[in-house]
């Protein structure tokens, strides 16, 4: 009996050994991860700073009147609508870097250093925080019709 039973766990662990090497040898290949994007995802991205739909389009009019902007007034201020604010802002504000229509802490603090002219009392520290978003909410709402940013 203990003869039987030893050769029986025998064939099940030689079994056992078997399947587990047939499941490796086996299995369907691994699927490889999908590649990485490599396009600037910041070119596609809309930074309105709290702006409405209507303020954004009120901002876009006034850039296509004077600094360049060629796209839609759509309301969704993109790459080419900051390419353009950042125009204004190194002509005006000190802006120093380049135009690139990425909204980074140096466009941030140009905007700040302009929108003093709107109550802004912050700190220019190139965070677009609520007293920056509310600054560039009155500034849009000066002037409708696209007049600001002369």
């Amino acid at each position: 009996m203990a003869r039987t039973l030893v050769s029986l766990t025998a064939a099940a662990a030689i079994a056992a050994g078997g399947l587990a090497g047939a499941g490796t040898a086996f299995a369907a290949p691994a699927q490889q991860a999908p590649a990485a994007v490599s396009a600037d995802v910041g070119a596609l991205a809309t930074v309105n700073l709290g702006l409405s739909t209507a303020q954004a389009q009120s901002v876009q009019r006034a850039l296509r009147a004077r600094w360049g902007y060629g796209g839609d007034i759509d309301g969704q201020l993109g790459t080419n609508s900051w390419k353009a604010m950042q125009r204004f802002l190194k002509k005006k504000h000190g802006y120093g870097d380049s135009i690139d229509g990425i909204v980074g802490p140096n466009t941030v603090k140009a905007l700040q250093r302009f929108l003093r002219i709107y109550d802004y009392n912050g700190a220019i520290d190139g965070v677009a925080g609520s007293g920056t978003q509310a600054a560039f909410k009155r500034m849009s709402g000066y002037c409708p019709n696209g007049c600001l940013l002369a």
